[in-house]
């Protein structure tokens, strides 16, 4: 399992025994006594937040423009061991409240690098459908950062930040630690863009290991407990 975002329900129908063989999600077993039995086993996700561990993951990633044998790298959690991480997803490419995050993102990276932090851009899409949207869109060409291939949804899934009605990552925006730790964690609604300022402003904050007050911003006093 990848995270510890989902809990299970079941609905049994007057079984005298169950023999659990199958732990994958939904699934049928037959009960001691008249007949068989039906049961359903039904899957809940919940998003992880702030003191949970980020979940393991290896996907591959789009990192250029360039040739198909130089546009693509394998990403895991452990890449960039010892780092920051910012993992922000976003529903889908070829959109159009998306690329406007990211390159906002793009536009921070430096800042973000200055303070030992990894970008890092997920959605479902295939690593082909971000090369594609890369070549594009003018905006995303010379983009600095890693795009996350979570095709199999594993990840949004173990995150709990996969919208069941749709089948894409929701907007959501995670700041990681160096010990995997989840220091950071909001979503948006579908149509609304982040402000990676604020983003950048939390993890300023995170990095005094102090009090910080409202609207704080890196240079200003912190507060001191009485």
């Amino acid at each position: 399992m990848l995270g510890q975002s989902h809990r299970f329900s079941i609905s049994i129908e007057s079984i005298s025994s169950i023999n659990l063989n199958d732990q994958s999600g939904a699934s049928i077993f037959v009960g001691e006594g008249a007949g068989p039995h039906f049961f359903t086993i039904h899957e809940e996700f919940y998003m992880l937040t702030v003191g949970d561990k980020f979940p393991a993951f290896n996907l591959k990633a789009t990192v250029s423009t360039e040739s198909v044998d130089k546009a693509f790298f394998p990403i895991s959690n452990t890449t960039y061991k010892g780092k920051w991480l910012l993992v922000f997803f976003y529903p889908k490419d070829f959109t159009f409240v998306c690329p406007t995050e990211i390159k906002g993102f793009g536009d921070l990276n430096a800042q973000f690098a200055d303070r030992d932090c990894q970008v890092l851009a997920a959605s479902t899409d295939s690593e082909f459908v971000h090369l594609a949207w890369r070549k594009d869109h003018k905006d995303l060409r010379n983009l600095p950062f890693p795009m996350l291939a979570d095709t199999a949804k594993r990840l949004s899934s173990a995150l709990g930040i996969l919208d069941e009605e749709e089948g894409v990552a929701k907007r959501a925006t995670f700041l990681v630690d160096p010990d995997g730790v989840i220091r950071f964690a909001y979503v948006t609604d579908g149509s609304v863009g982040r402000n990676p300022d604020e983003v950048l402003r939390v993890l300023d904050a995170l990095q005094t290991d102090e009090l910080c007050p409202c609207n704080w911003s890196k240079g200003e006093e912190t507060l001191k407990a009485a």
